[in-house]
């Protein structure tokens, strides 16, 4: 089993490096079938565990140049299976949980409000602006935690680094952040949510630091 993993991490280590195709199509012939079936305990559903799995594969070789720090690719991509199949169940129940004007007071609405949609667009992609400026491993352990679902621990054995390295980097990232958006924390909107209590909510999410 021991042989195999090493296989398939000196296998990825030729995509990132050397962005050898036959190498990646190997790595993904000797996964697919697992994977896909792995999918399948969360979404019950063959169709779209194929769908999820390939998705997974094609944003590793598109960012392959972004993931030259994950050392074990098993890992990785049964993790990342097992997160994105959640992400799938939970997008497809239709329902979501959002602030109110009170911080403290959480509300569940139908995730097709297109107004609160266009809200939580708008906060995301100053975070996702923020986030780009981040030092580079900084910026990958913080979006394998809270982009991909990834628990610091199991970012540790992906990218061989201790688990303290993987949470003072995410520690630091996230005190960043936390000073880059706190300025929208005072930007009034006509919104009748307000975009205050979203910002608050979201940053509480990013300061929930969870091992």
């Amino acid at each position: 089993m021991k042989d195999g993993k090493a296989a398939l991490n000196a296998l990825w280590q030729r995509v990132w490096q050397e962005g050898d195709h036959r190498a990646f199509e190997e790595m993904f012939h000797c996964c697919y079938q697992g994977l896909v079936r792995f999918a399948v305990e969360y979404v019950n559903s063959r169709e779209s565990a194929e769908e999820i799995v390939s998705d997974i594969f094609m944003k590793l070789w598109t960012g392959r140049q972004g993931y030259q720090e994950v050392l074990h690719i098993e890992k990785y991509l049964f993790t990342a299976v097992r997160n994105q199949s959640l992400n799938y169940l939970r997008k497809f129940s239709g329902y979501r949980v959002v602030s109110t004007d009170s911080p403290e007071q959480l509300s569940i609405v139908s995730s097709h409000d297109p107004y609160k949609a266009s809200e939580w667009k708008e906060l995301l992609a100053q975070l996702d602006a923020a986030v780009e400026m981040l030092p580079p491993r900084r910026r990958k352990i913080f979006r394998l935690i809270r982009e991909e679902g990834f628990r610091p621990k199991e970012v540790a054995e992906i990218m061989n680094l201790s688990h303290r390295t993987v949470e003072t980097q995410l520690f630091n990232a996230v005190k960043t952040l936390h000073k880059e958006l706190q300025p929208y924390l005072t930007v009034k909107r006509k919104s009748p949510s307000g975009v205050k209590a979203d910002v608050a909510l979201l940053l509480s999410f990013l300061l929930a630091v969870q091992g």
